[in-house]
This record gives structure tokens, sequence and C-alpha cells, in this order.
């Protein structure tokens, strides 16, 4: 946990200064009175915090209102601004076969990332990897790593609040999280660094969802599912605006499906299209006139069942109602046990489900209670786990802020580098 600042080492003054940062995360200029209507602090008090937390480095005094065009009599009103430039965050997609990175300012725009293909076996080379991502994000950004407030990193197993995870089924998951978090808390350590650094590891479909609600197509609802749909079902949900993790943050692991007729596991809709397109074709049942046929085995995925059923394949047409059937029971699963308003299908493959959602829709209507969930595709695409990651590193950052030390100007860093 970072040191306290003593600046903020009492807790009402550390509550004070959270709940002006808090304002000025969500405004853009705003006056001391602005702040004081919002917050209900004495003036005396805000202009205080005001100043200390320039001094700090969160806010940034702007010119005043008689210089912005909004002075009209009696003392021009000192105006602020959330420093944006004060810190960055690190968001990481821990996934199988691609470690991914996104580094964000304080306002949540995206500066730069990196990707780094992996050996999906090498739990050890993980580590190395996610370091090297990192750095190499930080580098395009143009960010010294003293600016990272906090790195929060997705990985495809459940996570316990201190970011660690169980060995799982044929150790998959201690192998996809190989103590993520205990080596960048190290890291820190051995840096030897002034600040705090915040480290969080957390299922990367409880990060979709985070996205999702912020971002994409979650947004408005109170309660939703998302639903990763790739190469294995994942889900996270929020309900009544809280995301629901479980005790032991597998909530969202779906071992249930195996439970569920005509479902029976958590394969996703790319690995299954890819297994059923290749077992039609090895079955001699396709006309030779089929583009399933035609594609080269190699690229014979999701994306090339699609694409033949939309040119209206027939072979292609019931590989894509099979699997509308599937999805269907999974919703209706999923939808009905937690009473969800949406069903959001986030991942890469979300993009090419135009054709798949509306026959899945029509069947999950035959299977639930009126009104069933929408079922929408994200707009995020597969980048939507790194994107969860940043949103959640920066509800961490606001969260704790008074007891992190954010960079100065540059015309007033006393930290060497």
């Amino acid at each position: 946990m970072p040191r306290v600042d003593e600046n903020y080492a009492f807790p009402q003054k550390r509550a004070n200064a959270a709940a002006v940062l808090d304002y000025a995360w969500d405004q853009a200029a705003f006056t001391a009175s602005d702040a004081i209507a919002a917050t209900g602090l004495t003036r005396s008090t805000v202009i205080a915090l005001c100043d200390e937390l320039v001094e700090r480095g969160w806010l940034c005094e702007l010119p005043n209102a008689r210089a912005a065009g909004e002075y009209r009599k009696g003392r021009p009103a000192r105006r602020y601004e959330l420093r944006a430039s004060a810190g960055a965050v690190v968001g990481v997609d821990a996934g199988q076969h691609c470690v991914t990175a996104a580094v964000a300012d304080l306002r949540g725009r995206e500066l730069a990332r990196a990707h780094t293909e992996i050996d999906p076996d090498s739990a050890g080379q993980r580590l190395a990897v996610a370091d090297a991502t990192i750095a190499n994000a930080l580098e395009a950004a143009g960010m010294q790593e003293q600016a990272v407030l906090c790195v929060t990193v997705g990985v495809p197993a459940p996570t316990d609040l201190d970011g660690a995870s169980p060995e799982g089924e044929l150790e998959f998951w201690s192998r996809m999280n190989p103590g993520f978090a205990a080596h960048l808390r190290e890291r820190s350590s051995e840096q030897g660094r002034e600040r705090g650094r915040l480290i969080e590891v957390e299922n990367d479909a409880n990060l979709a969802a985070l996205a999702e609600g912020a971002l994409g197509a979650g947004a408005g609802a109170s309660s939703y599912i998302a639903l990763m749909t790739g190469e294995r079902l994942g889900a996270g949900y929020v309900v009544d605006g809280h995301l629901v993790r479980g005790k032991r943050g597998a909530a969202g692991e779906l071992r249930l499906l195996s439970l569920v007729e005509g479902v029976g596991s958590t394969h996703g809709i790319s690995a299954l299209l890819r297994t059923w397109a290749l077992d039609l074709r090895a079955s001699g049942a396709l006309d030779d006139a089929s583009p399933l046929m035609k594609t080269p085995k190699a690229n014979l995925g999701a994306e090339a069942v699609f694409l033949a059923a939309e040119s209206g394949d027939p072979a292609a047409v019931g590989l894509i109602d099979r699997m509308a059937e599937r999805l269907a029971r999974v919703c209706a699963v999923l939808g009905g046990l937690l009473d969800v308003e949406r069903i959001v299908f986030s991942g890469a493959v979300a993009a090419s489900l135009g054709g798949l959602l509306p026959r899945t829709a029509a069947r999950l209507d035959d299977l639930t209670h009126p009104p069933a969930p929408d079922l929408v595709a994200s707009p995020l695409g597969g980048g939507v786990v790194s994107i969860g990651a940043v949103v959640r590193a920066l509800q961490i950052v606001r969260a704790n802020a008074p007891v992190l030390e954010p960079l100065l100007p540059k015309r007033e860093q006393t930290i060497p580098f």
C-alpha cells in the first residue's frame, strides 16, 4: 500500500481532499464556488485545498474568470482544472496468446498501446513479456515509469482480492496468472520509488464488463452481462450497478454450462465454428461449390463461416443456426438467473455477429419468460479487456488519490529522474 502523503495524514482532511478531487475529475474548468456547491465544504476549506492540490500537482490553476471572458463585476474568480498529465495508468490484457498494454492519462485518454505475442504454455515467460510490453507502451506514450500511479492486469482466470489465482484444471489458471500481482509489487519495491503504485489483477471478463458499462454496449444499463465469446465463454456480471465477483472471484467462469443440455462446455463461438466447419468438411457432406470447401483449412475459422453464411451458403447457415440454438440456451440460463436487461457479446468476434444475434434472440424468446434480455454486440472489439483495465485503474486512482503522489509540472519537479 502506498504511504499516505503527510499533507493528508488526518482522515478528515484526506476525505475533504478526496471530495474536491472527485469533483474535479468530472469537470473541465471550475471555480472554488463550483466546488463549494458540489462538496458542501466551506469556502476557506475549498480554497486552501485547491491551493494545496495545485502545489501537490493534482490541479492546475487556469487564467481567472476575467481572462477567460467570464468576469462581469467584483473580484474575478480563480479557476482550476485537473492535471490529466499528473500521472498515468496502465491497463494490461494478459491473454492466453498475446499481451497488450495500454497507457492512458488521468482523463482516460489513451496515449499508446503495445502488443506482444506469447507462448501460451510458458508461465515464466508471461511475467517478462508483460514487463517488456508495459515498457514499450510507456516509451510509445512518451511517459516515464515514475508517472504510473496504477497498473491493472486482466487474466483469463479467477482472482482473489490479492490478485492471486488458483491452479485450475490442468493448472491453466496458474499458468495464465503466474503471480502478476506479487511480481509487479516487487518490481515497484525494488525500484525504490518515493511514491507508491497501486496494482490490481482481475479476471478479464470482469474488466470487459467495466469497459462495456463505461464506454461500450452496457452503457445506460443497471444490470447486464458481458459475455466473452472467442475461444472460450466467460462472463462479467453487473447487477444493480455493481460488479459481481463471488467469494473467490470465479462467478463468471461458467462451469455450470457443463450441466446445461445443448451446451455442455465453455467453448466459445470462434472455437466451435472452426471445429464444426472442419468436421463438416472432413465428413464429405459439403458441396464442392461451398465456400467452406474452397477456403484453405488454415483459414476455415469463424470469420469464414460468417462470410459464407452471408453469401447464403446452406451449410454455413446451418452452422450459424446451430450456434444460435446453443447461445440462446446460454443466455436463457444466465439472463434468467440474474434478471439482467442486456447481454453484451464482447471480444474481437463481436464485430461479425450481425447475422447470428437476431437468430439467437428469436430462439431466446422461446426459452424465457418475457421480456428476454436484449442481445447486443460490443463496439469495443478485441481491445475490450485492456480498455476495461484502464477504466478500473482510473477508478482505483480516483478512490486513492490522497495517498498517491502525482508528478509535479516539469518546472517544479523535485524528484530526480
